[in-house]
């Protein structure tokens, strides 16, 4: 399992805000091509969540 902290908060004028850690970027020290695979594989994964947050 990735570490991919999601965060989802109400701003002072009520929109909601969220954000997560790039699994890419927080898994770029282990040197394992599985594990930069699965990392690619969430990210992909977030950034689509995100983006249907948006529409």
């Amino acid at each position: 399992m990735l570490p991919c902290n999601v965060i989802i908060q109400e701003l002072n004028n009520g929109k909601i805000e969220v954000a997560a850690i790039n699994p890419i970027a927080s898994m770029s020290a282990v040197n394992n091509e599985d594990i930069e695979r699965g990392a690619i594989e969430v990210s992909i994964l977030l950034n689509k969540f995100i983006a249907s947050l948006e529409d």
